[in-house]
């Protein structure tokens, strides 16, 4: 009972209204279970650092959707960004990995009025080794930076890991360094692409830490307690951490490619997770005469273990790390992907495999590009007519050149070329 009266003083300190059965479009809904009460927010919790679901299919996304109060990318959003861009639109779009957003029509009104708009997205740096699924964001904006062609800058959250995790200074500015390799190997465009150090910019541009100050006066104590869970014993750093986060969604934070224009909107593709610090960046936005950023959500991958559990960098077997190689990647499939087959050969043609559960198929979802041979895939497993050892023959397939690939890109990543993507400058694009 304390615990929810606490939270509806929360709602009101972040809303200025009393906490009703109701919500706005821009706050998580109260009547929906907002990770506040009742047996589903065990099943089902997410917040910028921890994702926890019981559930073998994952965490339930529609139920999320109400529960953040964003939008759902359906088939008519979809239509018209293929309208407007001239062809077929990301798989990650067509299968639902992005699955979520706001106010995405408000930039696609911009693009179809030749009016600009530039993309944000992040790492934070944790470790020196980042595994597939911290690459699905990147691979996603860079296909939003070709076909829009449009300007991006990329967030390395050094100091966000120095201030959560046991790491010092150096090691954490390492890290950022070392995970940008592995950012700028998937092919982003070095003249229209900023990557940029928290450690090392913010303290270089009075532009950028003026727009941190002007946050950090519009929000709350209480608020970011409401938004982020913070509790007394939290170091001011992290308190104040997410008006570093929220900066970049305002183009006045980088002069030399905006000069001090403020009327750029900005598109955020990013995990659902991060909705949180842009939630509240959307409710300061127009506090500070600023537009507020657009974004698109994208769902979890799953660790190999099954969707219920957790990646983690400290746990080798729990994804697939871009420095594995062909035989580790070929040994963790088979050994430790979870699999939607059935006990036994006899179980499995007679009653077929559950493509829902099976992460296997999952990371096909993510990684296959042929729509056609998936749909044959999820047929011929469910059905039962392909086992288990056939499916994850395939993903094996699939994530060794894929894996190879990038390692190659990222072996031709000089520190000259970290060091230019990393250089504050003119980004090539017209801002008339």
């Amino acid at each position: 009972m304390q615990k929810l009266s606490s939270l509806k003083m929360s709602y009101k300190a972040a809303t200025g209204e009393d906490y009703k059965a109701t919500c706005s479009s821009e706050n998580p809904a109260p009547g929906s279970k907002g990770g506040l009460d009742d047996t589903e927010a065990e099943e089902d919790f997410v917040d910028p650092w921890t994702v926890q679901t019981s559930s073998a299919k994952g965490i339930d996304y529609d139920k999320l959707i109400v529960r953040f109060g964003s939008s759902k990318i359906d088939k008519e959003l979809i239509n018209r960004i293929e309208r407007a861009i001239g062809q077929k639109p990301h798989h990650f779009l067509r299968r639902g990995i992005f699955f979520s957003h706001r106010d995405m029509n408000q930039v696609l009104d911009a693009y179809e009025n030749k009016k600009p708009f530039y993309l944000y997205t992040g790492r934070g740096p944790s470790s020196e080794a980042m595994h597939l699924g911290h690459l699905i964001p990147f691979i996603f904006t860079k296909w939003l930076q070709d076909v829009f062609n449009v300007p991006l800058v990329i967030q390395m959250t050094d100091d966000e890991k120095y201030l959560w995790k046991d790491l010092t200074l150096d090691q954490a500015y390492g890290y950022a360094v070392e995970n940008a390799k592995d950012i700028i190997a998937c092919g982003f465009d070095i003249n229209k692409t900023f990557i940029f150090s928290d450690l090392d910019y913010m303290g270089s541009s009075p532009e950028f830490y003026r727009n941190v100050v002007k946050i950090q006066k519009h929000v709350t104590f209480n608020q970011v307690k409401g938004i982020f869970g913070f509790t007394d014993s939290d170091s001011i750093g992290k308190i104040s951490f997410p008006a570093i986060q929220a900066a970049p969604s305002f183009s006045n934070s980088f002069p030399q490619i905006f000069q001090d224009r403020t009327d750029i909107q900005c598109l955020i593709p990013c995990a659902i997770d991060q909705d949180p610090y842009f939630r509240m960046t959307r409710d300061v936005a127009p506090r500070i005469s600023y537009p507020k950023p657009a974004l698109l959500h994208s769902t979890f991958f799953p660790a190999l273990q099954g969707a219920q559990t957790k990646m983690s960098a400290s746990d080798a077997n729990s994804s697939i790390f871009l420095t594995d190689t062909a035989k580790q990647i070929k040994n963790k499939v088979n050994k430790h992907a979870f699999s939607g087959g059935r006990d036994t050969v006899e179980e499995h043609r007679q009653f077929g495999g559950n493509c829902d559960v099976d992460v296997s198929f999952m990371y096909l979802t993510f990684f296959l590009e042929d729509d056609d041979r998936l749909e044959q895939i999820r047929k011929d497993y469910t059905s039962g007519a392909m086992l288990t050892g056939d499916l994850k023959k395939i993903l094996i397939e699939v994530l060794q050149p894929l894996v190879a690939e990038h390692q190659a890109r990222r072996e031709a990543v000089t520190d000259e070329i970290v060091k230019e993507f990393m250089t504050p400058r003119k980004l090539s694009y017209d801002f008339q």
